[in-house]
């Protein structure tokens, strides 16, 4: 008997030790299991937001003149049509010799007009413009460069007498008004005074003393 009582005994305290062991393993309500294969807690990473591209609206592109309201300038008018006055008091087209081309000293070309008067006869600014340079030259003599509205031509008259009272650098001219008078200084003869004129077209500096000449009898001999 003693021994029966022995074994019900210990199999009463397994039973109880098997029951205690399934309760502690059982996870409470409503809490996730702890596992040992990871970390206690993984870090939700927060889903990256989505770009929302804006359409870009290509400007159209504002010129400066438009900008400022102010249109672009044009193009001088060609010479032929500005109406260039015959720079020589009294003279006409029938007055006019084509010079451009003629030989002069040192293998040079004329590249001007030489128009024939008596000394003392008015010289007349061919248009409106400025005079740029009153300039004194060996060979030239007294001269005078205007520069016309736009910039891109010079008018040069050379061998002059005199320049008419009053006139000035950067002074602006009309058209047909005196500007000077008929002579030979310069290398020109003084049996034969005359007044050389010669038209250039400026380069972007608008040096007065630089220039390509161009032919000023084709659009004298068409002046009114």
């Amino acid at each position: 008997m003693k021994y029966v009582a022995v074994l019900l005994l210990g199999l009463l305290l397994g039973a109880l030790a098997y029951r205690q062991i399934s309760v502690s393993r059982t996870p409470e309500p409503g809490r996730a299991p702890t596992t040992l294969s990871g970390p206690a807690h993984t870090p939700v990473r927060p889903a990256a937001a989505k770009s929302v591209r804006t359409p870009i609206t290509t400007a159209t592109p504002v010129t400066p003149a438009e900008a400022s309201g102010i249109a672009p300038s044009s193009e001088s008018p060609p010479l032929g049509a500005s109406g260039l006055l015959i720079p020589v008091h009294g003279k006409t087209r029938a007055d006019l010799v084509d010079t451009f081309t003629d030989a002069r000293s040192q293998g040079r070309l004329h590249d001007a007009i030489d128009i024939m008067a008596p000394a003392g006869t008015p010289v007349l600014a061919v248009a409106d413009g400025l005079v740029e340079r009153l300039f004194t030259s060996e060979r030239g003599g007294l001269t005078l460069y205007q520069f016309e509205p736009s910039g891109r031509y010079a008018y040069y008259y050379a061998h002059l007498e005199r320049y008419a009272p009053g006139l000035a650098e950067k002074q602006s001219i009309k058209r047909g008004q005196v500007i000077g008078y008929v002579g030979s200084t310069g290398n020109a003869s003084s049996s034969a005074p005359h007044l050389h004129f010669a038209i250039f077209v400026l380069g972007p500096e608008g040096h007065w003393w630089e220039g390509t000449a161009i032919n000023p009898y084709p659009l004298l001999s068409t002046a009114p």
